[in-house]
């Protein structure tokens, strides 16, 4: 007797499909058909496309590229589970985002705090379906923060309010515009959609590692922004949140620098280096608790030396692209990482308080440049810095301050290379791979004396380690900059499954500032989760 299981679908996903890199497409198609015929279903019967697609570069002679191939059907099709799992064939899930409109009236409209892609995807939903949200950031607009970021790079001016970390898209827009995640949510193709939609590039719907790139992310923003204020929501620049109060019409007042704004319910999307937030709301008594998160420094290599390492002879190819990595090490008390890898990029400044420096990456959509870069990140404990808030913060902002008197104290990055803190020693001025932190704006340092030995010890592990896995990793004239600390959020504002923050119902912790997403596609779906809760229980205000 059978146990097959009869059940109907609109969507499959052929995974696995390795094809050489000479291989078109239409072959991945082919293959996803047969693949869809062996299972029961009749090919004619399905529209293909590609759904993702990876480079498999272990063997750097035979690098291939590796597809999965969606199928969809105008109506539901009858299938036999059993068979579908013998050929590897899975259901696809719809990303399609339903809407429930609650009828609780609302005096004000909602307010968004924070132009990062939590803020940003919230406002948008709540805009799109009669909310009439406002926004505020503290920073500028797109065009005046690019201004104010490139002063900073020229002259040192540091505007605490404008920067990388503050203003229109929050501190992605000056990155790579990487949209990776492990998050495992239907509705990421769904956030990936709407980023197309205002202007990304289409191959971010199948990369397997996709990005939009610093310079085109920025448009995409400004895209964003104009469409919520179309939709009847208010944008407000320069705009920084101060207090907040609840009324005795059970609604809200938020003190601003542009005056008090009244709301029936408050996004608070500020972003992981709003710490001035984090203080005012734990001396209001909000429950915000500790969370993992690490810091490091920034290691810049030639990107043609990492693309050959990676692709050997195939370093180059139209089809490849700049190459990327990916490098962990747990073998010792605490764990050593890359992260947030920059291939053809540039270190930027990403200071947002005076008196500390501060490093990130960044790429443009071409990733042309002529150093790749990552950080490379050590895990922080709780016993390092008390287990408290306001431990965990000051172990950030006292590395930064420790890097802006190592750097000199104007805002120059304290560098070294490889080899010298390898070594534990000073002087290699760089030479064949020159920093790119502030167009050179560096001071050559004993990096290696900034952090607590427990960091520098398995910062120089992990350099070893990787070293083993991508051979010139640990080349003595790479140059690495401190400190990087901005990685995430130090601390976690806690919230219930209204996705209300602990004894406050009408504040919506919301993204990476809040403790709930970890990158830029994440915190958009974190949005996009707050936005649908809000909407569930309010009326909508046209």
């Amino acid at each position: 007797m059978s146990n097959s299981k009869t059940r109907c679908f609109n969507a499959f996903l052929v995974s696995g499909i390795s094809l050489p890199l000479e291989a078109d497409e239409a072959e991945a198609y082919r293959i996803a058909g047969f693949e869809m015929k062996r299972a029961g279903i009749n090919p004619a019967r399905l529209r293909f496309h590609i759904y993702r697609k990876s480079i498999d570069a272990r063997k750097k002679t035979q690098i291939r590229l590796v597809y999965s191939v969606a199928a969809r059907a105008d109506s539901p099709i009858s299938v036999d589970a059993d068979r579908l799992s013998a050929r590897k064939i899975v259901p696809l899930a719809s990303d399609k985002i339903e809407v429930e409109l609650g009828s609780e009236p609302q005096s004000y409209p909602p307010l968004v705090v924070g132009m990062g892609p939590a803020g940003l995807f919230c406002a948008l939903m709540l805009a799109e379906n009669g909310y009439a949200p406002v926004i505020i950031d503290r920073g500028d607009s797109v065009s005046d923060r690019v201004a104010a970021t490139e002063r900073f790079i020229k002259n040192g001016s540091l505007d605490v309010e404008s920067n990388v970390q503050f203003g229109a898209g929050g501190a992605g827009t000056f990155s790579d515009g990487k949209l990776l995640t492990r998050v495992n949510d239907a509705r990421i193709s769904y956030v990936l959609k709407r980023f197309c939609d205002f202007g990304a590039p289409e191959e971010i719907m199948t990369d397997a590692k996709p990005h939009i790139g610093t310079d085109r992310l920025r448009g995409v923003v400004d895209n964003m922004l104009c469409r919520i204020e179309e939709l009847g929501g208010r944008v407000i620049y320069r705009c920084k949140l101060e207090d907040v109060t609840e009324t005795a019409d059970r609604a809200l007042v938020a003190r601003t620098t542009k005056g008090d704004i009244p709301c029936s319910s408050l996004v608070l999307a500020t972003g992981h280096s709003a710490r001035d937030v984090y203080g005012m709301l734990m001396n209001k008594g909000y429950a915000i608790a500790p969370k993992a998160f690490s810091v490091g420094v920034r290691v810049e290599h030639r990107r043609e030396d990492i693309d050959r390492a990676l692709y050997g002879d195939f370093a180059g190819h139209e089809k490849l692209g700049a190459a990327e990595y990916h490098l962990s090490d747990t073998k010792g008390e605490r764990g050593v990482y890359t992260f947030c890898m920059c291939p053809g990029g540039e270190v930027v400044a990403g200071a947002s308080e005076e008196g500390g420096v501060v490093v990130n990456g960044m790429s443009n959509y071409s990733r042309n440049g002529e150093n790749s870069n990552s950080a490379v990140l050590v895990s922080v404990f709780g016993d390092d810095y008390g287990d408290t808030p306001t431990g965990a913060i000051e172990f950030q902002r006292a590395l930064e301050r420790r890097a802006f008197a190592l750097g000199g104290a104007d805002y120059s990055a304290p560098v070294s290379t490889l080899g010298d803190f390898l070594n534990g020693k000073s002087g290699s001025e760089p030479s064949r791979i020159m920093p790119t932190y502030r167009e050179g704006r560096v001071k050559v340092a004993r990096v290696d004396t900034l952090f607590p030995e427990y960091i520098t010890n398995t910062l120089k592990r992990g350099f070893l380690a990787f070293d083993k896995k991508l051979s010139g990793f640990a080349v003595s004239d790479a140059v690495i900059s401190a400190v990087e600390t901005r990685t995430s959020a130090p601390v976690r504002i806690l919230r219930n499954d209204e996705m209300t923050a602990i004894g406050h119902s009408l504040v919506y912790p919301c993204g990476e500032g809040a403790g709930y997403a970890g990158g830029i596609t994440s915190a958009a779906l974190d949005g996009i989760k707050v936005s649908l809760a809000i909407m569930k229980r309010f009326a909508p205000i046209r």
